[in-house]
């Protein structure tokens, strides 16, 4: 089996997770810039973390043949105070160029305040002036749904901005066809404790269909698991579903949205 995992948090991860997800058929990797457990100080916290993202971790998971990509942002959680966070946007243009960089995110909302908004209507601005892909994380619980509106709102009105460029993650069975109908991608995240279990997410794929659609295990420092993609291939195959279906949820429609980035290749793709 070969899967693409496009919502990992590596930083946080050990080498050993590195090769366990090599060993159950990862093909790449994908980690979005977001909170590193402590909210950061000054931009130059931030400029570090992102030469972690584009220089460092890529180094590391070559070191398992692994391809590393990120994408760039402030996270929603540090963007109350918008004088930083428009001091760390600053600092993204000059890093997109790096070979690894795939676009801007995990963009969004945390408790949907009016500074997040804000800070999330500026990095679309700059997804939209750099011609870059979107990746946008939704607020948890009680605060999703209405979180969700508000960012589709702020999608929708900027015209450069195409929702078949803009992956929006971490929906749920309340939002999901909102994203989906509204023509943007959607991903489901497969958490231990909270988010989408693996037979949640394929029940939610037999209801809205697997068009757009891709999963991810989001793994990071809390109670995560860097393996949530392939087992729930296995789930998928408990129920009965084919090879080819599986790979088109795991592999092809990650594949399909993260090659609008010409730099993006997986190690499948590299091999001689």
């Amino acid at each position: 089996m070969r899967y693409i995992e496009p919502h990992g948090h590596m930083v946080s991860r050990t080498t050993d997770d590195y090769q366990a997800m090599v060993t159950a058929g990862c093909v790449a990797v994908c980690e979005p810039a977001f909170w590193a457990g402590y909210d950061r100080k000054n931009k130059h916290g931030f400029f570090d973390y992102f030469l972690q993202l584009t220089e460092y971790e890529p180094r590391r998971a070559n070191k398992y043949l692994l391809p590393h990509f990120c994408w760039l942002c402030i996270n929603p959680k540090e963007s109350e105070d918008t004088v930083l966070a428009d001091e760390v946007i600053s600092l993204i243009p000059d890093l997109l160029a790096k070979p690894n960089v795939l676009g801007i995110g995990e963009i969004g909302l945390n408790k949907n305040s009016r500074n997040e908004l804000l800070i999330l209507e500026k990095h679309i601005q700059l997804a939209a002036d750099h011609n870059q892909l979107v990746l946008v994380h939704t607020p948890h619980l009680e605060d999703k749904l209405k979180g969700t509106r508000l960012i589709l709102d702020a999608l929708r009105n900027h015209s450069r901005i195409t929702p078949d460029r803009v992956i929006i993650d971490h929906v749920e069975e309340h939002t999901a066809p909102l994203v989906l109908d509204a023509g943007f991608w959607a991903g489901i995240t497969l958490y231990p404790e909270s988010k989408a279990t693996p037979n949640r997410a394929i029940d939610m794929m037999e209801l809205y269909g697997s068009e757009r659609l891709w999963l991810n295990s989001a793994c990071d420092w809390g109670h995560s698991d860097p393996l949530a993609v392939p087992k729930t291939a296995l789930e998928m195959r408990r129920r009965g579903y084919s090879a080819a279906a599986i790979d088109n949820l795991l592999y092809q429609n990650p594949l399909r949205f993260l090659s609008q980035n010409p730099r993006f290749k997986t190690a499948d793709s590299l091999s001689p």
